[in-house]
C-alpha cells in the first residue's frame, strides 16, 4: 500500500473505477489506507441503492428480478463495490497488515455486519424472496441451489424473527463480529511479540545450518547480534525437532503453548468464552439447540451424531496404533537419557525425530537440499500441466502487495486464459501465521455470457531464503504448498454462472477435499522425479531416499491422526452446549478432548485462545470436516492410483465433476459422479497403515 498517495490531492480511489490493469487485476501501488473506508461507505450506499430497486420493483417478484439482479446501465462494478474493497481488504488484513489497518478494521466491524444485518433483516426483500422461493418457475439445478441459498441465508440470518428478536440478533451479531477481529489481532501481536534472542553459539548445539542461518538473517534484519529464533513455524519447528538444549526449548513450547493466556491486553481466555456464548444464543435465537446444530444443517456431516460417529470411529481405529507409536518414542529417550528420565512435551519433537533417524535414517534436513523453491513451483505447477493441461506464466506487470509475492497468469490447456494466480510464500511481521488459499476476485458468468475469471491467492509461511541459500524446503512445506495449491486449483477451474457458488464456494466439509488430495503426489517418486534435483549439484533425488521417504509416510501417522481428532472433539465440546458456558477455558479443554490425548498435558498451556479456526476462522462446530475431508481424499486418489497418477482422463472427470462445479449442486452427488459411489473409510485406513492392503 502506497503511503505517499494520500499527499496526492488529485489521487483517485481507484475502487471505483476499472482498473485498467493486466487482466483488471488489483492496483495495489495506487490505494491509499483512507481509500478503503471511502469504498466501504460507497459500497454500502449502492447496495442500499440495489436493494431500494427490487422492492420497489412494481413487477411481479422473479428469479430474474428479485435473486439475480445485473444492471447492464451501471456497468459491471457498479454493484459489486462492496465485495472489490472487501475482499482485498480482508486479504490485507491477514497477509500484510499494519496498526492503522487494524485500527480501519475495529472501526468498520461494527459497520459492516450492521449493513449486512440490515440487508438480511429487511423484511420487504425477504418477502420478495420468498414469493420467488414458493412459487417459482423450473429452473437450473445451479439456478435452484442459488434460490435455496437466498432463502435459506434470509432465514438464517433472522428474516422470520420479530421485530424484538431481530434487534437481539443484531446486538449479538456486531459482538461476534468486533470479538473475532479482536482475537486475531491479539494472536497475531502476542506471536509477533515472542523472540528467542541468543548470543552464544553453544546454544545452537544440534541445529542444522538452515535453521542457524534463518535466525541469524532473523537478527540482523531486527539490528540484533547473534540469533533470533520466532513463533513462526520455518523457526520453531527445526528448533523443537533439533535442539540440544532442552530449557530452551522448553522456553519455546511454553511461549507457544501459552500464546494469549497472559495478564495483558493480548488475553483471549475471556473474548473465547464470549463468542462460544454469542454463537450459541444467536443459535438459540434462530431455533437451534446448539450451534452445532445451526452449523451442521449444511454440512454433509448433517448433524452433531454423525461427527462423532467419525471421530469415535477414528479413535477406535487409530488409537492402539497411536499408544504404541509414543511408548516407541519413550522408550528411545530413556535409551538415550536413561531409564529415569521422562518425556516432557518440549521433548517429544526431539527424540520422535531420533527414533525417525534410527527407523528410516530419514529426516527433514536430508530433504531439503532437493526443494528449492523454485523447483517445487515448477514441480507444482507441472503437475497441474501434466494433469489438466494448464501453464503458468510470471507476469511482473501485474502489481503486487509486497517484494515476495509473484503473480502469474494461468492458461488453460487450449491456450485461453484461466485466471491470476498470486503466491505469497514466506513470513514476515504483518502476516499471520499458517498458510492459506483466498481470492481477489472470485469467477462467474456475466449476463452477455462473458465468463469473468478469478484472481487467487496462496499465502504460507515456507523457509526464507537466507544470503547463503536459496529457500530450501521441507518435505512438510512441500506438502503445505501442494494443499494450498489445490484450494488454488478449485478456485482457478471455478466454471459456474454464479460468483456466490464458484470455486472454494462450498460446503465446508467438502472444501478440504481439493487441497487434501493433491497433498498425496508428495511421496510419489514420478512426481518427485519431476523437480526434486539438489540444489547445488543438480542430481536428481537419490531412489533410496525416495524409498525411505514412502517407508516412512506412516510414522506417527496414528498420533497425527488422533491429535486432529482430539482439535474436533474440542471444537464440539464447545459448540453443543445448551446452556450458558461458564467455565474455565483451560480445564475445560483439558476434559474435552481427553478421550484422544494419549500424551502428557500441562494445566497452563491452551489451544483454544490460539485456536483460529473454530474461534475466527470459519471452522466453529466444522474443524471435523479435515478428517471428514481425508476420508474423501483417500478414496479418491486410490481412483488416480489404479489408473495412474497423472491419468488425464480421470484428472478431467476429477475437474469436471468437483474442481469446476463450486457448490452448485449437493457434495455427495459431484463427488459420486466422479467416483461412481459414495466414498468408504477403508482407503484412508489402507493408506495409514491401519488396515493391510
Amino acid at each position: 500500500m502506497n503511503e505517499n498517495i494520500k499527499e496526492n490531492s488529485k489521487h483517485i480511489n481507484p475502487f471505483f473505477h476499472p482498473y485498467n490493469t493486466p487482466h483488471d487485476t488489483v492496483p495495489f501501488n495506487q490505494i491509499a489506507l483512507e481509500d478503503y473506508e471511502e469504498a466501504f461507505m460507497e459500497g454500502i450506499k449502492r447496495d442500499n441503492e440495489e436493494i431500494d430497486k427490487i422492492i420497489n420493483n412494481p413487477d411481479e417478484p422473479t428469479f430474474d428480478n428479485t435473486i439475480v439482479h445485473e444492471d447492464d446501465e451501471k456497468g459491471p462494478h457498479y454493484y459489486d463495490l462492496l465485495d472489490r474493497v472487501s475482499n482485498v481488504f480482508s486479504c490485507m488484513l491477514s497477509a500484510e497488515t499494519n496498526d492503522e489497518l487494524d485500527a480501519l478494521a475495529q472501526k468498520m466491524s461494527p459497520i459492516l455486519t450492521k449493513h449486512a444485518n440490515d440487508v438480511s433483516l429487511n423484511p420487504k426483500l425477504f418477502e420478495r424472496v420468498r414469493k420467488v422461493y414458493e412459487n417459482h418457475r423450473e429452473l437450473t439445478p445451479e439456478e435452484q441451489m442459488l434460490l435455496n441459498n437466498s432463502y435459506d441465508g434470509f432465514v438464517r440470518s433472522g428474516a422470520l424473527l420479530d421485530e424484538k428478536g431481530k434487534e437481539k440478533l443484531r446486538k449479538l451479531t456486531e459482538e461476534s463480529s468486533i470479538l473475532t477481529l479482536q482475537f486475531s489481532q491479539n494472536l497475531l501481536k502476542d506471536t509477533k511479540a515472542f523472540e528467542l534472542h541468543i548470543t552464544d553459539e553453544k546454544q545452537l548445539e544440534g541445529l542444522p545450518d538452515s535453521a542457524k542461518e534463518a535466525a541469524a538473517l532473523c537478527a540482523k534484519e531486527k539490528e540484533k547480534d547473534g540469533w533470533i529464533f520466532t513463533l513462526d513455524y520455518p523457526s520453531y519447528s527445526p528448533f523443537m525437532t533439533y535442539s540440544t538444549q532442552r530449557e530452551l526449548r522448553k522456553q519455546m513450547y511454553m511461549a507457544r503453548n501459552t500464546l494469549c493466556t497472559h495478564d495483558n491486553k493480548e488475553n483471549n481466555l475471556d473474548i473465547c468464552k464470549r463468542l462460544i456464548n454469542l454463537r450459541r444464543e444467536i443459535a438459540q435465537l434462530l431455533g437451534h439447540e446448539t450451534y452445532a446444530d445451526y452449523v451442521l444443517k449444511h454440512r454433509m456431516a448433517s448433524n452433531a451424531d454423525h461427527v462423532y460417529k467419525l471421530l469415535n470411529d477414528l479413535i477406535e481405529a487409530y488409537k492402539p496404533t497411536a499408544l504404541q507409536e509414543v511408548e516407541s518414542i519413550k522408550q528411545e529417550a530413556q535409551k538415550l537419557e536413561g531409564k529415569d528420565f521422562e518425556l516432557e512435551p518440549w521433548d517429544f519433537s526431539y527424540y520422535s525425530h531420533k527414533l525417525q533417524m534410527e527407523k528410516y535414517n530419514l529426516d527433514a534436513e536430508m530433504l531439503r537440499p532437493y526443494f528449492e523453491l523454485s523447483k517445487v513451483i515448477k514441480g507444482v505447477f507441472g503437475l497441474a500441466t501434466k494433469l489438466y493441461g494448464i501453464t503458468f506464466k510470471e507476469n511482473k506487470d501485474i502489481q503486487v502487495y509486497h517484494p515476495d509475492v509473484k503473480a502469474y497468469e494461468v492458461f488453460d490447456k487450449d491456450g485461453s486464459y484461466l485466471a491470476v494466480l498470486y503466491a505469497d510464500f514466506y513470513p514476515r511481521k504483518g502476516k499471520q501465521g499458517g498458510a492459506w488459499m483466498t481470492e481477489f476476485k472470485g469467477q462467474w458468468i456475466t449476463k452477455k455470457g462473458e465468463n469473468s475469471r478469478p484472481h487467487v491467492s496462496i499465502v504460507t509461511n515456507l523457509t526464507k531464503p537466507t544470503a547463503e541459500k536459496p529457500a530450501l524446503l521441507t518435505l512438510s512445506e512441500v506438502e503445505t504448498f501442494l494443499h494450498e495449491f489445490g484450494h488454488s486449483l478449485h478456485g482457478m477451474f471455478a466454471n459456474t454462472r454464479f460468483e456466490s457458488l464458484s470455486g472454494t464456494n462450498v460446503w465446508w466439509d467438502f472444501v478440504e477435499l481439493p487441497s487434501q488430495f493433491m497433498e498425496n503426489y508428495a511421496i510419489e517418486k514420478d512426481f518427485l522425479r519431476t523437480f526434486a534435483f539438489h540444489y547445488e549439484t543438480g542430481e536428481p533425488i537419490p531412489d533410496d531416499l525416495i524409498e525411505r521417504i514412502v517407508k516412512s509416510r506412516n510414522f506417527l501417522a496414528a498420533y497425527g491422526c488422533l491429535r486432529q481428532v482430539s482439535f474436533g472433539l474440542l471444537d464440539m465440546a464447545y459448540y453443543t452446549k445448551k446452556e450458558a458456558f461458564d467455565e474455565d477455558i483451560i480445564p475445560f479443554e483439558k476434559k474435552a478432548w481427553e478421550k484422544a490425548i494419549i500424551t502428557k498435558q500441562l494445566p497452563n498451556t491452551c489451544m483454544t485462545v490460539q485456536f483460529g479456526h473454530i474461534m475466527a476462522g470459519g471452522y466453529a462446530a466444522g474443524y471435523y470436516s479435515y478428517k471428514w475431508a481425508e476420508v474423501l481424499d483417500a478414496d479418491a486418489f486410490s481412483v488416480f492410483k489404479a489408473n495412474g497418477i497423472f491419468n488425464q482422463e480421470t484428472a478431467q472427470r476429477f475437474r469436471d465433476n468437483i474442481l469446476s462445479k463450486g457448490g452448485t449442486e449437493h457434495p455427495m452427488t459431484l463427488y459420486k459422479r466422479f467416483r461412481g459411489q459414495e466414498p468408504t473409510i477403508d482407503a484412508l485406513l489402507k493408506r495409514n497403515g491401519i488396515i493391510k492392503s
